[in-house]
């Protein structure tokens, strides 16, 4: 039984979702690997690399569908792609489902789709697959490292002979995964950080990292609501967000660095940031749009561009940060697509020599909420 590994778009994705070292771990599970020819490139894989690993070279996308009974992918196939599939072939990758508009076609084709994004977080056993939390660690990182080349001061206080130079102060907004570990690494470079959340529960994770919480002052039925649904299923009140759009505002107006990295999966990201407060802002301040695929946080801001407003402050659409980290993404990405594809396979049983076989289970906790389209059906709750 064949995966197969198609390219990216090589000008708006540099990741792959296999790489030769996840190839190894799909032969042992009995697996043949094809690789469409280049797939690896931009994440600095090359064809030797997955020939020396075990997987065969396909010349073309087309040949590597024809091929594979498992297709993964990093994003949605191209529409061309999607035509060349047949039935009862398996697609895998993150397919951004609540927008994706080939979920019909997938469903006529009669593949069955996997759309990582909707992976039960909350379940032990699929940790090791979440390609959301893995994406968005790095993603965290490197939105620190792009504010700081974007930045023209340092981020530590440094004690000269020609006088003191301030750290510079940073405001994370959202924290997830990425907001964390945006603490984390603006703290290592030096910089003083405050950050917010609709949660309260995070105020504790932003101060185990060393970061300052913008404490909005809530009622306590508020502040028992938000906590037993973990702010993410929690609608605040009409005052509450009058109140921490002010505290946000006041800490933005100081702020030298300012990453937002609040995604709803399926919406549209919610405005953080408007015009009024930028309007406030030094000349000179950076903020890092991470939301800037989806919408973004930041009023103005414009997918993989730099936009300087008027007063002087520049506004980064990150809209694909894992992709700048590409070696690293990849591996972690293919991990994640390893472990999933384990979950996939047949038991064994008592005879060693049976072919290998795939099992899937609409019924499975973590097949079932991962598919979108299955056995000519259309899976997927609307939004």
């Amino acid at each position: 039984m064949k995966i197969g590994v198609i390219s990216a778009n090589i000008t708006s994705e540099s990741r792959v979702a296999i790489t030769p070292d996840a190839v190894k771990k799909l032969r042992k599970l009995g697996f043949e690997v094809v690789v469409q020819s280049g797939a690896g490139q931009a994440a600095y894989y090359a064809d030797e690399l997955y020939q020396a690993a075990g997987a065969d070279i396909a010349s073309s996308r087309t040949e590597v569908i024809t091929q594979s009974k498992i297709i993964t992918t990093v994003n949605d196939l191209p529409a061309e792609a999607t035509e060349s599939l047949s039935y009862g072939q398996i697609v895998i990758g993150m397919l951004d489902p609540y927008r994706n508009t080939q979920l019909d076609t997938y469903a006529a084709k009669g593949a069955t789709v996997f759309a990582m994004e909707l992976l039960p977080r909350t379940l032990s056993r699929a940790q090791n697959m979440d390609v959301l939390s893995s994406q968005a660690n790095l993603a965290g990182y490197k939105a620190v490292l792009l504010a700081a080349n974007e930045y023209s001061r340092p981020f530590p206080m440094f004690m000269t002979s020609a006088g003191t130079v301030k750290p510079a102060k940073v405001v994370i907004l959202g924290v997830g995964v990425a907001g964390l570990q945006a603490i984390a690494t603006a703290k290592r470079l030096g910089a003083v950080v405050e950050a917010s959340d609709l949660r309260p529960t995070a105020r504790e994770q932003v101060e185990s990292l060393g970061g300052k919480w913008l404490d909005v002052p809530m009622s306590a039925e508020e502040a028992e609501t938000a906590k037993s649904t973990g702010g993410y299923a929690w609608t605040p009140s009409e005052q509450y967000v009058k109140d921490q759009a002010a505290v946000v505002d006041k800490a933005l107006s100081n702020a030298d660095i300012v990453i937002t990295t609040a995604q709803i999966p399926g919406r549209n990201a919610p405005r953080l940031v408007h015009g009024a407060t930028l309007a406030k802002m030094k000349a000179g301040s950076i903020l890092i749009d991470m939301a800037a695929g989806t919408g973004g946080n930041v009023e103005g801001s414009v997918p993989n561009e730099t936009i300087t407003t008027d007063n002087g402050v520049r506004i980064v659409g990150a809209a694909n940060i894992p992709s700048q980290l590409a070696a690293q993404s990849s591996d972690l990405y293919a991990n994640n697509l390893v472990n999933f594809i384990t979950t996939l396979i047949a038991p064994a049983g008592d005879d060693a020599s049976a072919s290998l076989a795939l099992n899937l289970d609409m019924e499975d906790e973590i097949q079932g909420a991962l598919a979108v389209t299955h056995d000519s059906q259309v899976r997927l709750a609307k939004r």
